[in-house]
């Protein structure tokens, strides 16, 4: 009889335990991946149903149309329109405007732009900085850091993810693109872009390992090792891949043979299904392991396209959005974003928490600021009462239902120059979008760019989503109503401005 008590009371226990399991996370990050890169159409019809363009026809992503089947897809996710402002934002829930690391984050010196804002975060982040992995962390995960960190330049804190909150760090440094993609050319070490070369993965230097396999492998193997350990565990699995250089995968290469792409842009095909097949080899992994259907996969890119495709402000590489990567259109900052289970099941206790309808599209605004928020949400994690959050949980918009208590706002500030589009802040409200330009006319990386409405654009994304009809000049009541929105966005978020020969601070103006 005492026997079969403890054995019970055992049982009771390891049931209990079972219960209360934490779930696993991979947030799955494409470098350079706009929301037009994939045959998974995120564009809607006027009736909100999937419609594919030309570029969902020539990309072959069939890991993201597995993925997108399983779970919901938004269509209006939006990210900062570079690199490190995302990253960050991701890490700690706050918008560029307000954590400061406005740029991407040049490593080796300090890239504020000629009018740039002098205390900007060029830093990034650094020891004792609140984040997500750190956070998680504290709950109970192990924490996995696989691929791209530019976090931080180089000899600072931020340029290894394992001083930010993760138990291991996989080939993330300073720097934002790797040397090679090629194992023969070691992933840039020893070769002239040396700086850029990717660390810790010297058993595959010298093999015909592409990189992104590579990392895959990588991933694989810490997931394994955790899963037997028996802790829950978060995976940050960052690509370097789809960022230049533009090498192809020669996995993929005759896909695109009688592509009328130009050389650098079939490169670039090739590393977006190079990408998928890792996504692919993730889920199927997560099967074997076991944990599928205990495991939550959000999938997204960091900023919009770089397809070495058309100019900037053009419809090109992000038809038929305007813009790339970097620009202030809707092409620089819309991305791709997917949440599902790794393997559904309605009875799964996870799962019935957050119910993800399979094959659904949101169509509400959401962006790269909200995934710490809603983590911490699903896990019961608690970061400090001080730290300021900008992010809102999406657990509503996830079960594919309209949070009506939810603005569809989006902000963007990029005080810098020497990029694509320099000195602008975007700021969106409804349907309506503005666009301010702190220098109009000035030269980009592109030659001078002009805008008919001088420092500002205003657009109706509603009736004008593919930002044609410039209404600045016509629409003078709704431009004030956003320019007042847009500048008082700048003074909650406590944003630093670029600034004039003298150092005054170049704020923006209501017409």
């Amino acid at each position: 009889m005492k026997t079969f008590f403890v054995a019970l009371v055992l049982s009771v226990a390891v049931s209990a335990l079972a219960d209360s399991k934490l779930p696993n996370i991979m947030v799955f990050l494409v470098d350079d991946m706009g929301i037009m890169d994939t045959s998974v159409p995120f564009l809607t019809d006027e009736n909100g149903d999937p419609k594919k363009f030309p570029l969902n026809e020539h990309y072959r992503t069939p890991s993201m149309e597995r993925l997108a089947g399983q779970g919901i897809r938004f269509n209006q996710f939006y990210a900062m329109s570079v690199c490190s402002p995302t990253r960050i934002s991701i890490m700690t829930g706050q918008n560029a405007a307000r954590h400061r690391a406005t740029n991407w984050i040049n490593p080796w010196q300090n890239n504020a732009g000629e009018n740039g804002p002098p205390s900007w975060d060029w830093e990034g982040l650094s020891f004792g900085d609140v984040t997500l992995p750190g956070v998680l962390k504290e709950s109970g995960y192990r924490t996995i850091h696989v691929g791209k960190g530019h976090f931080g330049p180089k000899d600072f804190p931020g340029a290894d993810p394992a001083n930010l909150g993760f138990d291991v760090n996989i080939a993330g440094r300073s720097v934002g693109a790797p040397g090679s993609f090629y194992g023969e050319k070691n992933y840039g070490n020893g070769t002239n872009r040396e700086r850029s070369a990717v660390p810790h993965l010297d058993a595959y230097h010298g093999t015909d390992t592409f990189l992104t396999e590579a990392l895959t492998i990588e991933a694989k193997k810490n997931v394994a090792q955790t899963v037997a350990s028996g802790s829950p565990f978060y995976l940050y699995f960052s690509h370097y891949a789809v960022h230049a250089p533009f090498e192809s995968d020669p996995r993929f290469a005759d896909h695109y043979e009688d592509s009328d792409f130009p050389k650098n842009a079939k490169a670039f095909s090739t590393l977006i299904e190079g990408m998928d097949k890792s996504l692919g080899d993730m889920l199927d992994a997560f099967e074997q392991l076991g944990v599928a259907e205990d495991t939550l996969v959000f999938f997204l890119g960091d900023n919009g396209s770089d397809a070495p495709i058309g100019d900037q402000h053009e419809v090109a590489c992000s038809a038929p959005l305007r813009g790339k990567k970097g620009a202030h259109y809707e092409g620089g900052m819309r991305v791709p974003f997917i949440a599902a289970w790794a393997k559904p099941n309605a009875e799964n206790e996870w799962q019935k928490k957050l119910p993800i309808p399979q094959g659904a599209i949101q169509g509400q605004v959401a962006s790269v600021t909200d995934l710490f928020p809603t983590l911490l949400e699903l896990t019961g994690a608690k970061a400090p009462a001080d730290h300021r959050v900008d992010g809102k949980v999406m657990q509503t918009l996830l079960t594919g239902k309209a949070d009506s208590a939810r603005p569809n706002q989006f902000l963007m500030h990029y005080p810098h120059g020497k990029h694509r589009s320099n000195y602008w802040t975007s700021w969106r409200d409804g349907d309506w979008k503005v666009v301010y330009h702190t220098l109009p006319d000035i030269p980009t990386t592109g030659g001078f760019i002009q805008f008919e409405g001088g420092n500002y654009e205003l657009f109706n994304l509603a009736e004008d989503p593919y930002e044609q009809k410039n209404l600045a000049a016509s629409e003078s009541e709704t431009l004030q109503r956003m320019m007042v929105g847009l500048t008082s966005q700048l003074q909650l978020h406590e944003a630093v401005y670029p600034v004039d020969a003298e150092g005054n601070e170049l704020k923006p103006v209501v017409p």
